[in-house]
């Protein structure tokens, strides 16, 4: 009920061209001519359900398209539900202390939650060189919203609050039953984390853990010699994240610049384990974000002026990690750069452990950023071009069944036979499709909060098309 009662207060108050000019001329090949292409209506029609009554390939291009545009629609959702997140745990802003959403209440009787508020709207009427609170003004613009006017903009941040505060309680309520569904002596059912997101908006959170998770599965493929030294040429990470600010309390940081962890930690693993060799990794980055693609075009414009890119590692001591965890975080990077000077945390962050990487250029220049939906696309790659690994976590969690079958149906196009799609989720197989979950790599939770670990799945191509 606090929520809406500070609502009410509410309404009761009245970069240079030259630079664009060198990213177009040196962006990748890739991402300037992507053919695409959605799986042919003879593939789908044998797992197509009667309800969908599509009868022909003309409706089920039709149907595409029309998907295709309701997925990106989600990523402004996703971007909403971001600023809870940037109201609730950001220090870019205010030095109010963060709030954990268990604790809204609380807060609310405290005036925290008010005071946080405030400070955002005072925050967006100046920004400044806040490139957060910049993207939110944005934001709210587009959901017609003047973040000049602190009335305004004040009831629709509580307004949004308190909608994802309802939005989790019936995801928390969908997370404790995919958990029901878990057995102890099937290490699969650690994947069962079923189709939790898929009436949320996509979101681009992203964190270190699922780096993590990678390294071990592929530590795990190359002891069991299902991938081999030096095999790995050419790879895709599918939905790598924008660090805006995370979800999760334990790892929600916006004083340093927005980045994105995955492409780099997964050419470093691969590196640190020789599946790859340093100078000969293409890595292709897909993505139906226009945020994530542009800040990897600029990275690579920057990387061709001989600019490295620095990555922030922070990790804070209220969650401890183990041994594993902690060694991999200290080594993260260190494959595909060198220790650069953390940004200094704010002096709330007491406990908090800091290093950077700057990432060599050479690497850098390696990502391909593709505007892609693998839910519903693929490349059209010649044999040459296919991929030896693609990895995608926490993405397919957002979608239903059906569109899970036809992601792992395209990650399958795009890959060599007899390799893989890495993912901590189980997608269902298609009859007679070109992928088969081969094998599970079981993780300790490196934070002890999970008792049965954490898993990444092998899907393999075991079809030559």
């Amino acid at each position: 009920m606090l929520i809406p009662m500070i609502a009410a207060r509410f309404r009761c108050h009245s970069r240079p061209v030259v630079f664009h000019l060198v990213w177009f001329l040196l962006a990748p090949a890739a991402l300037l001519s992507a053919d695409r292409d959605f799986l042919p209506f003879e593939t789908v029609k044998r797992f197509l359900s009667p309800e969908m009554r599509l009868t022909g390939a003309p409706e089920w291009l039709a149907w595409c398209r029309g998907e295709d545009k309701a997925i990106r629609a989600r990523l402004e959702q996703g971007d909403l539900d971001s600023v809870v997140n940037l109201l609730l745990f950001g220090t870019s802003f205010t030095k109010e202390p963060r709030i954990r959403i268990d604790r809204i209440t609380e807060a609310s009787k405290a005036g925290i939650l008010r005071a946080r508020v405030d400070n955002l709207v005072a925050g967006l009427r100046h920004p400044r060189d806040n490139e957060r609170l910049l993207f939110v003004q944005q934001l709210l613009q587009r959901q017609g919203v003047d973040p000049q006017d602190p009335a305004q903009s004040g009831l629709f941040l509580l307004n949004n609050l308190t909608r994802v505060v309802q939005e989790r309680i019936k995801l928390g309520e969908l997370v404790a039953g995919a958990q029901a569904l878990r057995h102890e002596d099937d290490p699969g059912s650690l994947l069962d984390r079923g189709s939790v997101f898929r009436d949320r908006g996509v979101s681009l959170d992203t964190a270190i853990l699922p780096n993590f998770l990678v390294e071990q599965a592929l530590r795990d493929l190359k002891k069991r010699g299902l991938l081999r030294e030096g095999q790995v040429a050419r790879v895709a990470v599918v939905g790598p994240g924008l660090d805006f600010i995370d979800k999760n309390e334990n790892d929600a940081y916006d004083y340093y610049p927005q980045q994105s962890i995955q492409p780099f930690a997964l050419y470093d693993s691969l590196v640190r384990l020789n599946l790859a060799k340093g100078n000969a990794v293409s890595l292709s980055v897909l993505d139906i974000s226009s945020r994530v693609i542009e800040h990897i075009q600029r990275s690579v414009a920057r990387a061709a002026t001989n600019e490295g890119y620095v990555i922030q590692l922070p990790h804070g001591g209220e969650r401890p990690w183990n041994a594993e965890m902690t060694s991999y975080w200290q080594s993260l990077g260190d494959q595909v750069g060198s220790a650069a000077e953390p940004v200094r945390p704010p002096e709330a962050f007491t406990a908090l452990e800091t290093r950077a990487v700057r990432v060599r250029p050479q690497v850098v220049r390696n990502l391909k950023p593709v505007d892609l939906d693998i839910v519903l696309e693929h490349l059209n790659l010649s044999n040459q071009e296919k991929f030896d690994v693609i990895v995608g976590t926490n993405i397919f969690i957002y979608y239903d069944e059906f569109h899970q079958q036809l992601a792992l149906e395209n990650a399958g196009a795009m890959l060599k036979p007899g390799v893989f799609l890495l993912t901590n989720d189980r997608l269902p197989q298609v009859p007679g499709g070109l992928m088969r979950l081969d094998g599970i790599t079981v993780v300790p939770d490196p934070a002890g909060t999970k008792g049965a670990g954490l898993a990444v799945g092998w899907y393999r191509k075991t079809s030559s098309e």
